[in-house]
């Protein structure tokens, strides 16, 4: 490893590179500077999706190809995290998020000029390599560069609250851009974004290895990503609408769920594993992680049916649905920003089991929404929700990182992230098929409409207005009338699925730590000590001369990974 300044041999786990040279930087920069990059990264997952019909109109994508080039970008991300967080704690975590950016700079490129859908389809897949790169280091380098956990859960809100700014922003960046130039545009942003992050990362941000990590597990690592990648395009096929028992749902979904099977078996024979499953098996790592997926659960599918209700049943403009969603984002930006006072005075567990109350009762208030707009209580019910949420998240990865041990931080952050993804895929694909389950019945036998018709407008109520539109007349009236009171009804009973679901992470949520401990001053000092360079704290390290080496062999030795509420 390059940055050692003198002659000894550089102790696993210090800074290393020319940031170590030079004295280092603010551990408030680094943050600055990793905030940037996720932004870029949350942005760009949602960047495309106004795009879709300029793409459709230039490139003229098949069906197959126009859903490849939408979830490309995401299912290779879900399916990298683990490869390339636990990568990063092996060779360095600066040095994959750096190759992270010069990937996602080049992808952008190739997609900006893409004239052919599939060579589309590859940059986004890209993309996906260059994010998976990037969304674990930045979280893994914050645990790092933040080892006082009253300093790291104030960090982590800001970083949360930055993903959800990414995300709000990127289907209004993405709608200006195609406006005013090409869908291209919405790639192109991020070249010189690129251009600029790796110089200022490679100067500010700190090196850091895992501390007897032991040689990098390649088979495992490649049975993890192949795994997941399987599992997850199963469940986004059943997202899309498919069968459950297809054999092109059955068939990955099978094979995925073996490897990785095969992965966890191997992972608990090794010395040095990839991932340790006794730390993902403790309370609170184990419990946060399933608090993340059913946050995200509720999220992404309640977001697809309220998208749908705003344009399809109140009949509003993309651009004046994407406004309604705003009190959403921008209660989760102040659900970030406050995170750290809320677990500081109430502690993980009553934080997170309030942040899904809250929002199952947000989301038991939406079901006074008809077809009738009602825009005070939308505006009540997702600022509910997306402060809710965000209490619920925060807290989870909060609670997921700080019962990790600082050397498993890049292996902690990609599960965090891939049960995150999973999260998302699960909330489409269930909510998706209970919408699915009312929804069709009510327009199957619509006077006047044909057994084909019917069918036809059981997909989905946009395709219930195509139908609609084509017979005309009576028989066209009705059929809109039905569709429309059929996902209104379907719209209500996915309400209440969401609300029970979510009543069930406040119940999950028991399980973690009462009380936020942060340590003792000595096994604060101790953690900071091996990162001075971005980690100095004056008014923290308080250790007293007694407290010296011997100490931070027990620490060590005797409380890897100690859990705050164990």
């Amino acid at each position: 490893m390059a940055g050692t300044t003198t002659g000894a041999a550089r102790p696993a786990g210090a800074l290393a590179g020319p940031h170590a040279s030079r004295g280092g930087a603010s551990r408030w920069t680094v943050l600055v500077v990793l905030c940037s990059s996720l932004l870029l990264v949350a942005l760009d997952a949602t960047v495309l999706h106004v795009a879709v019909p300029a793409v459709t109109e230039d490139l003229r994508p098949s069906a197959v190809d126009l859903l490849w080039i939408v979830d490309a970008y995401p299912l290779v991300a879900a399916s990298l995290l683990i490869l390339f967080g636990t990568l990063g704690d092996r060779v360095g975590r600066r040095r994959v998020l750096l190759l992270g950016y010069g990937i996602f700079g080049i992808a952008s490129a190739i997609g900006a000029f893409a004239t052919d859908p599939h060579v589309l389809i590859a940059a986004r897949a890209l993309l996906g390599v260059g994010g998976a790169m990037i969304m674990p280091a930045t979280l893994s380098l914050l645990r790092q560069v933040f080892p006082d956990r009253r300093e790291r859960a104030l960090a982590i809100g800001i970083w949360s609250a930055t993903a959800a700014v990414g995300a709000a922003i990127g289907p209004l960046l993405g709608g200006f851009l195609v406006e005013h130039f090409w869908w291209g545009s919405v790639f192109l942003i991020n070249i010189p974004l690129m251009v600029l992050a790796i110089p200022i990362g490679r100067w500010l941000l700190p090196e850091s290895t895992a501390k007897h990590s032991g040689p990098w597990d390649v088979l495992g690592a490649l049975m993890a990503a192949v795994g997941l990648f399987g599992v997850v395009l199963a469940i986004k096929k059943v997202g899309a609408g498919a069968e459950p028992f297809e054999p092109f749902v059955v068939a990955p979904a099978v094979v995925g769920a073996a490897l990785l099977t095969l992965f966890v078996r191997r992972q608990r024979r090794r010395d040095c594993p990839l991932v340790d499953f006794s730390v993902i098996s403790r309370r609170g790592f184990g419990t946060s992680v399933g608090c993340i997926i059913l946050a995200m659960l509720a999220l992404v599918g309640l977001q697809l049916i309220a998208v749908q209700y705003l344009q399809l049943v109140l009949g509003l403009t993309p651009l004046e649905a994407g406004i309604r969603l705003i009190p959403l984002t921008f209660a989760a930006i102040a659900g970030g920003l406050l995170g750290s006072r809320l677990l500081a005075r109430f502690g993980p567990r009553a934080m997170v089991m309030a942040g899904f109350v809250l929002t199952a009762v947000a989301v038991l208030g939406l079901i006074s929404l008809g077809q009738q707009d009602r825009p005070a209580i939308l505006c009540i019910g997702f600022v509910l929700l997306g402060f809710g949420l965000e209490m619920v998240l925060f807290g989870s990865y909060e609670s997921m990182l700080s019962d990790s041990p600082a050397d498993q931080a890049g292996g902690a952050a990609a599960i965090g992230e891939t049960s995150y993804q999973l999260g998302a895929g699960i909330g489409i694909a269930l909510l998706g098929s209970v919408m699915n389950a009312v929804y069709s019945p009510g327009v199957a036998d619509v006077p006047g409409v044909s057994t084909a018709a019917g069918k036809h407008a059981g997909n989905s109520l946009g395709e219930a207005y195509s139908v609609a539109a084509k017979l005309g007349g009576d028989a066209g009236a009705a059929l809109r009338t039905a569709a429309r009171d059929a996902f209104v009804h379907g719209m209500h009973v996915t309400l209440v699925v969401s609300a029970l679901l979510l009543l069930g992470g406040a119940a999950m949520a028991m399980r973690l730590p009462r009380h936020m401990e942060c340590g003792t001053p000595a096994e604060e000092a101790l953690d900071a000590a091996d990162y001075p360079e971005v980690a100095s704290a004056p008014s923290r390290d308080r250790r007293r001369p007694s407290e010296g080496p011997h100490v931070r062999k027990h620490y060590a030795t005797v409380q890897p990974g100690r859990s705050a509420g164990d």
